[in-house]
């Protein structure tokens, strides 16, 4: 691995031998990706200057999305608000944390998982039944857990699922995802019937939906 530089941003060079074509891509902290057959540096910032246009599109696009990452153990993320540590609204993530014995970064992200589970379920609970009850729609069961790539689910079976990173964004994009999976529970697809439902409940729901692409899910 090389790294290289592109106008101001760093590149990271990725040398395959197997490799066909030569891909460039944009990581989450504005590195440029460069995966290649061909080690030459010279060949990889002379395709670089190439494909500039694209390559600018990528970063400017990239600095619309809003990352969910933390200084841990320092801070915590809630409600899309950053608390210090030492702040009341952290206070039952610090005393977790005070506890361990051994600081391991496994350990310590397991206690900010914690906290988020257990802030969500408290949240969560409420906002589904207030909604579910306002939309007159019944589900079975919610559950909880942590994803890297949805913010919930539902089930045919009238199960809900939510992640519990949402408890770093905001309230009213909480209460789309909220209202979007309860939604599904008349709706199983992405219909115009479907979108009908959320909007008449979430007048703005197009504006949040479209912010939350822009939120990174680590």
């Amino acid at each position: 691995m090389n790294n290289l530089v592109h106008k101001g941003c760093e590149v990271v060079l990725k040398y395959n031998p197997k490799l066909k074509n030569t891909y460039i891509g944009i990581d989450s902290k504005n590195k440029i990706l460069v995966k290649t057959s061909n080690n030459s540096h010279l060949y990889v910032l002379n395709l670089l200057e190439l494909r500039d246009s694209w390559i600018q599109k990528q970063l400017k696009k990239q600095k619309k999305y809003v990352s969910l990452e933390m200084n841990l153990e320092d801070e915590v993320l809630l409600f899309s608000q950053r608390y210090s540590i030492d702040s009341v609204e952290a206070s039952t993530l610090r005393a977790k944390l005070h506890k361990l014995r051994v600081n391991s970064p496994q350990k310590i992200m397991k206690c900010y998982d914690d906290f988020y589970k257990n802030t969500a379920i408290g949240y969560l609970n409420e906002r589904a039944d207030y909604y579910s009850k306002k939309m007159g729609l019944v589900f079975d069961v919610i559950k909880y857990r942590k994803m890297k790539s949805r913010w919930g689910s539902c089930s045919s079976k009238r199960v809900i699922t939510f992640n519990t990173e949402l408890m770093k964004v905001a309230k009213d994009l909480i209460d789309y995802v909220v209202v979007h999976e309860l939604a599904h529970l008349k709706h199983m697809n992405h219909s115009k019937e479907f979108h009908a439902l959320v909007e008449m409940y979430l007048p703005q729901s197009k504006q949040f939906r479209d912010a939350l692409k822009y939120i990174k899910l680590r």
